[in-house]
């Protein structure tokens, strides 16, 4: 009896100090359209790095690039039902949940990153990314994560809006892209991102709207001969995330993801802007591939023409207050 108690003893000793078991971290599968080699891949890992250091291993971003676990739109589906992924997405397809996001994707919406600087603090935009999560259960963890002016890449020189008549264009498959590229003169043509390329290549379009860094990844220098620097756009990443599985989060874990996104995105949209663009560029031109500067270019008709995309999406009341708020015209 005094054996069986003495062990009995030494085990409910040894469970009393053994370490506790180690919780299994909580993952984020998350994917994003763009290659390996592109800028805001490395950057999504850097966030990825940065939460798994801060969080000491809790949470574990996993980080997929080209589009890698599946179709975008059934991600995003899957997120509202509380699954754990993730997807880098754009104002476009938000604006199939809360219409006035798709202002966001719609031609000369904002300039500059100075501009940028000030859209997340407005209070139309606030109230915008808090309808996205209450009323469809996506998280946004920031609108700083741009990927840079977007420009036609094509086979024949553009200068006006004129010049896009009768051209098939590449565009993402969310109406506003397609209101995008109808209102600047061309006819839009749906193709996945990944097949931008190919697409060219088969004349199944006569060209696409990308930026510098994205174009000069994706080899267009092969498959397009000008590059006409219409600016027309400055393409807003949005990282998304189910708002269930967001905020079932403890709320210093919920700090640490949306901070060191706006981190990683902050910086990836610098180093593009000052840095990346021009060296996308100059390698476009060392490929043989000539640039039409924006000097040259009409970009007042541009905007002029691009209007009517913000009145075929019934959003140009919205444009309107987000400009007035940001002191513009």
């Amino acid at each position: 009896m005094m054996k069986t108690t003495f062990f009995s003893c030494l085990l409910a000793g040894a469970l009393l100090f053994a370490p506790a078991a180690i919780a299994a971290p909580i993952v984020l599968k998350f994917q994003h359209p763009h290659t390996a080699q592109e800028p805001y891949h490395h950057a999504y890992e850097a966030w990825a790095k940065a939460v798994k250091e801060r969080t000491k291993g809790a949470v574990e971003i996993q980080v997929f690039h080209s589009s890698q676990i599946g179709v975008e739109e059934d991600i995003i589906e899957q997120m509202r039902l509380g699954a754990p992924v993730g997807q880098s997405t754009d104002a476009a397809r938000m604006g199939n949940y809360v219409k006035d996001f798709s202002a966001m994707n719609l031609p000369y919406f904002i300039d500059s990153l100075e501009e940028l600087e000030k859209l997340g603090k407005l209070d139309s935009v606030k109230k915008l990314v808090k309808r996205l999560e209450d009323e469809c259960g996506i998280h946004a963890f920031t609108l700083f994560f741009v990927q840079g002016f977007r420009h036609m890449f094509t086979n024949k020189p553009i200068y006006k809006p004129a010049d896009l008549k009768g051209m098939r264009i590449r565009s993402a498959p969310a109406p506003a892209w397609q209101a995008m590229v109808k209102s600047l003169g061309a006819t839009p043509v749906t193709i996945p991102y990944v097949e931008i390329y190919s697409a060219i290549q088969a004349k199944a379009v006569d060209g696409t709207e990308i930026g510098y860094t994205g174009g000069y990844a994706a080899s267009l220098y092969e498959v397009t001969k000008y590059v006409s620097e219409t600016r027309h756009y400055l393409l807003m990443n949005i990282p998304i995330a189910s708002a269930k599985w967001f905020r079932d989060l403890p709320p210093e874990y919920q700090k640490i993801l949306d901070e060191e996104c706006e981190k990683a995105g902050r910086k990836a949209s610098y180093d593009t802007i000052n840095k990346l663009e021009a060296e996308a560029k100059q390698g476009m031109i060392s490929k043989g591939t000539k640039i039409v500067e924006s000097k040259d270019i009409d970009i007042n008709a541009f905007k002029a023409a691009g209007k009517a995309a913000y009145e075929e999406m019934g959003v140009l009341g919205f444009r309107d207050a987000v400009w007035k708020e940001l002191g513009k015209k």
